[in-house]
């Protein structure tokens, strides 16, 4: 009797890790656990976002550290910085060494790292640790990412990619929550402290349910073990036809973090120093961050029904003239709708474009391209803060933060705008090289 493996099930390997034997066409429950832990994954992406803005002031007014509000803004980047080098080489590594084993291994170091820098006795140490589990997480999104778009049907994927990104402003959101109480009575390090739910939960989970999805795992007549023997790594990222695009997503990416991960890092502070107390710039964290779980729900809705890149133009025009709107000063409560606007549109645009990336490439340069776009894209979160802070310490006032931010934004969308008529173009040919060789086939067989 002849047995066929399910789509939905996976196999294991001679070493007992699971693998996905074909291209899904539904999903299994093991498929929705391991979407979940990934899911899991950039929930702590999200937390570790929004969890410094929640502390620095306690680290500039308590630690006794010394820290300025510029210095501040360069511990600020050592995070990014880091997930600048870890989202490059992960991504990569993800393609080579296997999705499972590279999101299991960054997990396990930004867990480790983050505990650590609850103990940290000074900015130099708490700014290395930071680096360190930065690598860790700046390689989760990628590898996360690239496995769930093998694991989910084509038709679904820009969706689900999207959806997957809701983790970030979710886990912002709980970092913004968790901070009110937490840091009054128990102190700064109590927040780094959460990551060890990351280590002694999530890892084990995802070493129970990710499955691998290496190609070269797969029986030689699928076309994901078709694509594993063409080149992979930057080398083929990095040129014809691939080259054009993939400097676009990476710069869009770039701009869309700058806004992003500026506003997670300094919105805190910058309405204590517009006169709020903490208590209210926490909550005016949470507005930005749960207008981010609202856009990507949206965006996901949109994303699927107009395409990714269109909805991503529009979401990032939302967020530049919501930003804009915020330096004239308006009542209360419009700068909570101004927020939760500006957090749609910079974590919607920047959701859309992983979905895009994601679809865009073929499997064997998949993890390679998100590593990439969003390495890259690291560059704009390392700089924000830094930015922030030196045009506060010119004196240049909350305003200057909000335009810089807003102006990101801008560049966003008339960069996904360069992409979206590269993509049109693109579409035009092919039906044209197509009808081409049809006729040159037909004129040889006569």
């Amino acid at each position: 009797m002849n047995h066929t493996p399910s789509a939905a099930a996976p196999e294991r390997t001679q070493h007992g890790v699971p693998h996905l034997p074909k291209a899904s066409t539904r999903f299994s429950k093991r498929f929705a656990a391991a979407v979940l832990v990934c899911w899991l994954l950039v929930v702590f992406d999200g937390y570790d976002l929004i969890v410094y803005g929640t502390v620095q002031s306690s680290l500039i007014t308590d630690t006794g550290w010394g820290l300025t509000k510029a210095t501040a803004g360069t511990v600020g980047s050592m995070a990014f910085l880091g997930m600048m080098i870890g989202a490059i080489f992960a991504g990569r590594m993800s393609d080579s060494w296997g999705r499972r084993r590279t999101i299991i291994a960054c997990a396990a170091l930004f867990s480790l790292f983050t505990i650590l820098c609850a103990f940290a006795p000074n900015a130099f140490v708490f700014g290395g640790l930071r680096l360190l589990a930065g690598i860790g997480l700046g390689g989760l999104v990628p590898s996360a990412n690239a496995l769930v778009a093998e694991l989910v049907p084509a038709k679904w994927r820009s969706t689900i990619a999207t959806l997957m990104m809701s983790g970030v402003p979710i886990g912002g959101s709980i970092a913004a929550l968790a901070g009110i109480p937490l840091i009054p009575a128990f102190g700064w390090p109590v927040m780094f402290l959460v990551a060890a739910v990351a280590l002694l939960v999530v890892v084990p989970m995802g070493m129970r349910f990710l499955p691998e999805t290496l190609p070269e795992t797969l029986p030689e007549t699928l076309p994901a073990a078709k694509d594993a023997k063409q080149a992979v790594g930057f080398k083929s990222l990095l040129r014809a036809p691939y080259l054009g695009m993939s400097l676009l997503f990476a710069i869009s990416t770039l701009v869309t973090l700058f806004a992003w991960y500026g506003l997670g890092t300094w919105l805190p502070n910058l309405m204590q120093l517009a006169g709020y107390n903490l208590g209210s710039a926490l909550t005016f964290a949470l507005a930005l961050n749960l207008g981010a779980v609202v856009g990507s729900v949206a965006t996901a809705w949109a994303g699927t029904r107009f395409g990714p890149i269109p909805t991503a133009i529009a979401a990032a025009a939302v967020a530049a003239v919501a930003l804009a709107v915020l330096v004239a000063g308006p009542p209360v409560g419009l700068v909570y709708v101004m927020l939760v606007l500006a957090g749609v549109g910079t974590h919607g645009t920047q959701c859309l474009i992983i979905a895009a990336v994601a679809s865009h490439y073929p499997a064997h340069l998949r993890g390679t391209a998100l590593g990439w776009a969003l390495g890259v894209g690291r560059i704009g979160a390392v700089a924000a803060p830094q930015v922030g802070g030196l045009l506060l310490a010119a004196g240049l006032g909350v305003n200057s933060n909000f335009l810089a931010f807003a102006g990101a934004a801008a560049v966003a969308a008339i960069l996904l705008g360069a992409i979206g008529a590269k993509i049109k173009t693109a579409k035009i040919k092919t039906p044209e090289i197509q009808s081409k060789n049809t006729t040159s086939v037909g004129a040889r067989n006569v």
